[in-house]
């Protein structure tokens, strides 16, 4: 008799909705959750090819925290394309300005990079406050350690 590999179809997965509470959370310890939810690493149907993640709406993304000298020392850098366009900036500044990318950069760091990887990106909600527009998707409370 022989085995084979057992692939979930696509009636299978079921996708839920999640919402987070990001205050008082430890940066890079609420992206690795994240990531394993958006990838569907908590699910007993997890394939690496297939998109069997849940949806994740995170709220209260201003109140994160980051442990260390991060914020002064930690840089993000890129380049603009134009001739001496080379920037950076630290994350304590990203942090005032846009708290919802800090989060989405740590989550995107911890996701495949290829086509997989940017449809389960698209998955991830985030809001600096406390409040958000997915209420008709009834998002189920999820309690992340911050151990």
């Amino acid at each position: 008799m022989q085995t084979k590999t057992y692939m979930p179809s696509i009636k299978e997965i079921e996708k839920k909705w999640y919402i987070v509470d990001a205050k008082g959370k430890v940066l890079g310890r609420l992206a690795t959750q994240i990531a394993k939810i958006l990838m569907g690493k908590h699910k007993t149907i997890y394939t690496p090819s297939w998109d069997t993640g849940d949806f994740v709406i995170v709220v209260n993304a201003k109140e994160i925290q980051v442990t260390g000298k991060k914020l002064e020392q930690k840089l993000y850098r890129w380049h603009t394309g134009y001739p001496a366009g080379f920037r950076e900036e630290s994350l304590g500044t990203l942090l005032g300005r846009k708290p919802e990318e800090v989060l989405r950069r740590a989550v995107w760091g911890m996701l495949p990079h290829h086509r997989l990887g940017r449809k389960l990106i698209r998955k991830l909600k985030i809001y600096s406050g406390p409040s958000h527009p997915h209420a008709a998707q009834n998002p189920i409370p999820l309690e992340i350690r911050s151990e």
